[in-house]
């Protein structure tokens, strides 16, 4: 609930949902999740080095379905969607033995209002066994991460469905991830040399287990990785972590938060938790590269892994089945994630961009002073200011103060917590919150 310090009035406030979203997430379909992994897996293995010749085998055959599905996808909604292979030769060495193609496959719903403001899912299309560069070995990799791409997929046929959106969205099957995350850094540096406006990176690895090797089946709980602040590279010349605290509200953080904010407000029995780490300890995925580049992005999977079904040839061993295998999969549970995403995509390809330069000032006054830079988009309603406890993981209060540039709020000291401010649409849609960079200078 937004508090209102004492002594102020509280602003006409902005719509509490967009109710748009429940319609994409009430499309979200299980069957046509489960039908896009059965798919997947049963192209044997997708691993890097598998065949790329025949139709019924190996990584090839899978990106050809892949577009495939895209294309079809793009028929139905009158050609909406730009479909492209996106292509990289890796030198051999390491885990890739040998020079060989990755090759992604990305579709591009264009943007009506912002074309080059990109809002990115992805997935791996790879697939590996015991020996990440055997590929020759079945690998069906339903949960990792045919459930991935199969939520991409489908994300694409729900917000197809849902045209136009003021920014780009980027459905995008990514290869070569388990030897190096080569698709994702063939990509990330693409968008970096073409100049793409990132808001944010929604990577799905691992989205189809409700099951931990721990013994805990639970189907109401995923985890949202993130990294705390951006390379050393990527931040602001005036960004001074000692001044205004934000070790932990970097633009990846305030993604992870937003997803997290979306689930708590359109999903009911279905809660993501917030991991305060780039990933899993000692592990990697496809969010990364993009992190390298300097763009947001966050990582979503399952809370519960079972790691005798991940990397895994399949057998069984003193009466232990190894082996990513479609029996293992809960298709209800990767809709459901399918379906955040769609909704975390749409609300932020309907919102206004986040405020940029946003400063703070207030020191020795009973008040704090945000201000900053317009968003331009046509459905602007205005802008909302968020503050927390400097210990607190998530906002705890925020406040719609109209379609104004600067805000005071007066008897809230500026020592004893942490502020942010977001552009908010007619509809109620709204961006990620912009941590303070700077000092408002008076």
């Amino acid at each position: 609930m937004a508090l209102v310090p004492p002594g102020q009035g509280a602003a006409q406030d902005a719509p509490a949902t967009d109710l748009r979203i429940y319609d994409i997430i009430d499309a979200a379909s299980a069957s046509r999740v489960e039908a896009d992994i059965r798919t997947l897996a049963d192209f044997g293995t997708r691993n890097t080095m598998s065949d790329t010749l025949s139709d019924s085998r190996g990584i090839g055959a899978a990106r050809r379905w892949i577009k495939e599905e895209f294309d079809r996808i793009s028929a139905d909604c009158g050609g909406c969607l730009e479909v492209f292979y996106q292509r990289n030769l890796v030198e051999g060495g390491g885990r890739i033995p040998e020079d060989t193609w990755v090759v992604n496959v990305v579709a591009i719903l264009r943007g009506s209002v912002e074309p080059n403001r990109y809002v990115i899912m992805s997935g791996d299309i790879d697939s590996r066994a015991s020996n990440g560069s055997d590929g020759e070995t079945d690998a069906p990799g339903a949960n990792d991460n045919a459930s991935g791409m199969a939520g991409v997929i489908e994300a694409a046929r729900l917000l197809t469905a849902q045209r136009p959106f003021a920014a780009s969205v980027v459905f995008a099957g990514l290869s070569g991830e388990e030897q190096g995350l080569w698709g994702g850094q063939h990509m990330a540096a693409v968008a970096r040399e073409e100049g793409w406006e990132i808001t944010g990176v929604l990577n799905n690895d691992m989205i189809g287990n409700i099951e931990g090797i721990d013994g805990v089946i639970d189907n109401t709980i995923f985890r949202v990785f993130s990294e705390a602040t951006p390379l050393p590279e990527y931040q602001s010349e005036f960004w001074n972590y000692r001044s205004f605290g934000g070790e932990v509200d970097g633009p990846s953080r305030q993604l992870a938060r937003y997803v997290d904010m979306i689930t708590d407000t359109y999903f009911t029995n279905l809660d993501a938790k917030m991991v305060y780490r780039l990933d899993r300890f000692g592990r990697g995925g496809h969010h990364r590269p993009f992190n390298d580049a300097g763009f947001p992005g966050v990582r979503i999977m399952e809370s519960h892994e079972h790691y005798d079904r991940q990397h895994q040839n399949i057998r069984v061993e003193d009466g232990r089945a190894y082996g990513d295998v479609i029996d293992e999969v809960d298709f209800a549970f990767a809709a459901r994630l399918t379906a955040v995403n769609a909704a975390v995509l749409a609300a932020l390809a309907w919102a206004p961009p986040a405020p940029a330069n946003v400063r703070v000032g207030g020191a020795n006054r009973p008040s704090t002073t945000l201000a900053w830079e317009p968003a331009e988009h046509p459905d602007l309603l205005g802008y909302r200011v968020y503050w927390r406890d400097t210990t607190a993981p998530q906002w705890e209060h925020s406040r719609f103060v109209g379609d104004v540039t600067e805000f005071t709020l007066e008897n809230l000291v500026i020592d004893n917590y942490l502020f942010g401010v977001s552009a908010v649409s007619r509809t109620g849609t709204e961006s990620v919150v912009s941590f303070p960079i700077a000092q408002l200078r008076r």
